[in-house]
């Protein structure tokens, strides 16, 4: 390898201010939102719920923010985690690390820093939010790595991607009561649901440098799995919708997002990379019926 090759993996090439910047806008993924927005829709349907369609708007808006902010360190953790798998896998060789933009050290304080910002707005919370943030941290730093040891990172990352659900309950209401655990666990399914239809895209990639998912775990039976992960998931939203009195509004909501999963499984049903992304995209469709439905019916109510 010359010298300039190995600088630019090592990501010590001079960059111009704008190519360093550029570099920390795609480390942290804010050129592709979707992680935020797959974040965001659990912990708002979890603030609505738990504000019984009235929100404290301060709350609203540290939840916003923070979730922006944890999501943005998740991805610098990822590529910090993934640097030496990356550049192997074909939708993420053009990776900042993986191609030396962005430096490994930086992407570890661009994940500390986004981490303390983050923890800052929970500190604008009560006692109870700011003692489960430090779980949401952990989470989010263990999830990069669960893919060498398990099958099952996407649960981590269901973990992870939903404990804003039992923060908002506790922001809002000071306890975290049995429907927000319904709602937790509901979320996770909804994890496993978008991130098996993601790593389907990369299912030959990690065969072959030994990454595992739950693409791989599930196989052949990969479809008939997101099938019953997708209903179990809608029965425990009209469980909770029951048990909140919710009404017709709601119930529409959720058969919106039905439908979307109806699309979801004819778009994964040949397996091809491109359909199964388009799958993954798709989830934000779900989370936004969702949300509106329960938008919706606390306004007519």
């Amino acid at each position: 390898m010359s010298q300039s090759e190995f600088e630019v993996k090592a990501g010590t090439l001079p960059r111009t201010r704008q190519q360093q910047w550029e570099g920390y806008i795609r480390l942290v993924r804010l050129d592709k939102p979707i992680g935020i927005l797959l974040l965001l829709w659990p912990a708002l349907w979890a603030l609505w719920l738990a504000g019984a369609g009235q929100p404290r708007w301060g709350v609203v808006l540290i939840f916003i923010m923070g979730v922006a902010l944890m999501r943005s360190a998740g991805c610098a953790i990822n590529d910090y985690a993934d640097r030496h798998i990356d550049g192997q896998v074909k939708r993420t060789c053009g990776r900042p690390i993986a191609t030396g933009v962005v430096s490994p050290r930086e992407a570890l304080w661009v994940f500390t820093v986004l981490s303390l910002v983050a923890f800052g707005l929970v500190l604008l919370l009560n006692r109870e939010t700011v003692l489960m943030s430090v779980v949401a941290v952990v989470l989010a730093a263990l999830y990069p790595f669960m893919k060498r040891y398990t099958h099952l990172p996407q649960l981590v990352l269901g973990m992870a991607f939903g404990w804003a659900v039992p923060m908002a309950y506790m922001a809002l209401l000071g306890e975290v009561p049995a429907v927000a655990w319904l709602l937790y666990v509901a979320t996770i399914l909804w994890a496993l649901i978008y991130d098996t239809e993601y790593a389907m895209v990369d299912r030959d990639d990690d065969l072959r440098i030994g990454v595992k998912s739950t693409a791989i775990l599930f196989g052949r039976q990969d479809r008939l799995i997101i099938g019953l992960l997708q209903l179990l998931m809608l029965l425990l939203l009209v469980w909770i919708g029951w048990q909140q009195a919710l009404g017709l509004a709601y119930y529409l909501g959720l058969g919106v997002a039905a439908t979307l999963f109806v699309r979801q499984q004819r778009l994964i049903r040949a397996r091809e990379p491109a359909a199964c992304f388009t799958a993954f995209l798709n989830n934000n469709c779900v989370g936004m019926a969702i949300f509106f439905g329960l938008l919706i019916d606390y306004l007519l109510a």
